[in-house]
């Protein structure tokens, strides 16, 4: 029986009657040429029913979502909402969000999966996945640590007031938009201050260390004329259209609320950090040391790998891996001829000048230089590639000391701005030569924004498809990217192998440093030596990069695990297909259907290579 509501039944209805209807002989003879074949237009009603009750369902989810998220309504090009911040921590807030993610759910089960197209078939497991996964997450409070040194809205903020990402700054009205926004910002830090306070009351702190890195992030912001603010770059590139009366009077409103506004409310976030929750902030490590830690940490590990593989396993996996690729290193220090042991490699490829740049520019230079040699062998293993570029961009001033190496960040979905590969260029020798291939293979092309720009780009598919996101998926196919730079050509200096090498081991270590931290009770400092003992990392990246797994659990583990099932899965393939297999064929069933949860990507990877031997 179909799971179609009353209303999608009285659509099938009249469906149904258009389909046979008719008069005189005609009606027997449209029936009988109807039930023949496979498929009855009673059926083909239902499916075309299923179908449009599934497209209307999911875009006016989104909708209600992007009302809901206003900030992720800016970042998929959707301006209605560009005034405003939203509260994402008020009760009526985690209401809202409960319900929106309860009631699509019952509505979704209401239509029979079975009678949809393949393509929505999968669509439609994405969807209750998600909507699954979020119901669990909201048993866990985590909005009592809504903000940390990695990710956080107050970060997220400060680079839209930038004028240099997703917030628009064309128009009189998006200039009066951001200032509405801010006002929705402000909002939003004192509700913060009550929720980590509670959290407070609760056990549910962050540790103290993080709590020490949020504060340099603010500093950065403060004590500034606003005209030397970041949050001035707008004014200072105001239009040259705009009248001479709209500039004036933005330049005084954007003073304003500059300097007696938002300087002031981050000021006083900063007091609240150092004097009421830094006090307060815990000295365990890990999520083990909050209430129900280890079970959270179990649903963040599982959300984040889009498995139910257990941590302990999932360590193991990781102790495994780095045995692996140690043996792989050992053979690249013997095949250069250095004379020592591995370790020695390790610190003389981490410290020796000739693997450094000197000048920060001449770091970028290098890695547009090599966007231009990857790019030429691109189309031999891709079919379809993204129609926007990225830039290279040094990561900004405020946020280098606690940001990671490299990141990237999607071009707008309009077209009218590209994918960035941002580089923290804050220590050189924390960027060494020999690690930029594999780098720009993982963050760039074509790795994320390969991945991400094409799934942006995607026709026909669901909104909320094309923006959801599983990082076992991204990340699984960042790493796997830098797996194929071996068959590109592109390590052929074993130094730049090493550097392969020395990424995969950092990927591979966070599978057990995470688990580590999170699940066995290790120190920050323990996290620390083991990723010394076994990578040629600065000490810099190492301590950021153990910092960002305390701040974000789970989310590390996803590069290993989506790496190794995305792997498995082409070893699959070629093993069944043969000489029928082709890379670029497959590397286009991975990245047209967006991001995926891996059990979803085996089982559509499973079916192509079956219609592939038919």
């Amino acid at each position: 029986m179909n799971k179609i509501t009353s209303g999608f039944k009285s659509a099938l209805s009249v469906a149904v009657l258009l389909a046979v209807g008719g008069c005189g002989d005609k009606h027997q003879e449209q029936t009988k040429v109807a039930n023949q074949g496979n498929e009855t237009v009673v059926e083909r009603a239902a499916s075309q029913t299923a179908e449009q009750a599934y497209q209307a369902l999911v875009k006016q989810y989104f909708n209600d979502y992007l009302a809901l998220n206003p900030i992720m309504a800016t970042y998929v090009g959707v301006s209605d909402y560009n005034s405003q911040f939203g509260d994402y921590l008020s009760d009526d807030f985690l209401k809202r969000r409960h319900e929106l993610n309860k009631n699509y759910l019952a509505k979704l089960q209401q239509i029979d999966r079975t009678a949809l197209p393949p393509e929505l078939q999968l669509s439609y497991d994405l969807f209750e996945y998600d909507r699954n996964t979020e119901l669990v997450g909201e048993t866990f409070p985590e909005r009592f640590m809504p903000m940390n040194q990695f990710y956080s809205l107050v970060i997220t903020m400060i680079q839209l007031g930038s004028g240099e990402t997703a917030q628009p700054f064309n128009t009189v009205k998006d200039y009066q938009d951001w200032l509405g926004r801010v006002d929705g910002f402000i909002g939003w830090i004192e509700q913060a201050k009550v929720r980590m306070n509670e959290g407070i009351e609760s056990k549910v702190v962050l540790p103290r260390v993080l709590v020490e890195r949020i504060l340099p992030q603010l500093d950065a912001q403060l004590g500034k004329a606003p005209e030397d603010s970041i949050f001035w770059n707008p004014v200072a590139n105001i239009p040259e259209n705009f009248s001479d009366t709209d500039k004036v009077a933005l330049q005084a409103k954007y003073k304003a609320m500059i300097s007696q506004r938002l300087l002031p409310a981050l000021a006083g976030l900063r007091e609240y950090f150092a004097t009421v929750y830094l006090p307060k902030s815990r000295g365990s490590d890990g999520w083990w040391g909050l209430p129900n830690g280890k079970l959270w940490y179990q649903h963040l590990a599982s959300s984040h790998t889009t498995t139910t593989m257990p941590v302990d396993e999932i360590h193991q996996v990781g102790l495994d891996e780095v045995a692996r690729i140690l043996k792989e290193m050992d053979k690249v220090r013997e095949q250069v001829g250095f004379k020592g042991e591995l370790n020695a490699f390790f610190d003389s490829l981490s410290s020796e000048q000739q693997y450094f740049f000197s000048d920060r520019q001449d770091l970028i230079d290098g890695y547009m230089a090599l966007r231009d040699k990857i790019n030429l062998v691109l189309p031999q293993y891709f079919n379809v590639m993204p129609k926007a570029d990225y830039v290279v961009k040094p990561v900004e001033d405020f946020r280098e000391q606690s940001a990671a190496g490299a990141s990237y960040e999607s071009p707008a979905v309009d077209g009218s701005r590209p994918g960035i590969f941002y580089i923290n260029t804050y220590n050189l020798k924390a960027q060494p030569k020999w690690g930029m291939t594999t780098l720009s293979l993982h963050e760039a092309a074509p790795g994320h924004h390969f991945q991400i720009a094409i799934k942006q780009e995607l026709k026909g598919v669901p909104d909320f498809q094309r923006f959801s996101s599983y990082t076992a998926f991204e990340e699984g196919w960042g790493l796997y990217a830098e797996y194929l730079g071996i068959e590109m050509g592109l390590f052929n200096d074993p130094y730049q192998y090493f550097g392969k090498l020395s990424d995969e081991m950092l990927r591979a270590m966070r599978l057990v440093v995470d688990t580590g931290l999170h699940a066995k009770g290790w120190s920050r400092e323990q996290a620390i030596q083991y990723m010394k003992d076994n990578s040629p990392m600065a000490e810099s990246d190492i301590v950021a990069e153990v910092e960002r797994y305390m701040a974000i659990p789970g989310q590390a583990l996803s590069y290993k695990v989506g790496q190794l099932k995305i792997l498995e899965l082409r070893a699959r393939a070629e093993a069944q297909l043969g000489d029928r297999f082709d890379i670029r064929a497959f590397h286009d069933q991975l990245l047209t259907s967006g991001s995926l949860p891996l059990a979803v990507m085996e089982q559509k990877i499973d079916r192509w290579i079956a219609s592939q031997k038919s």
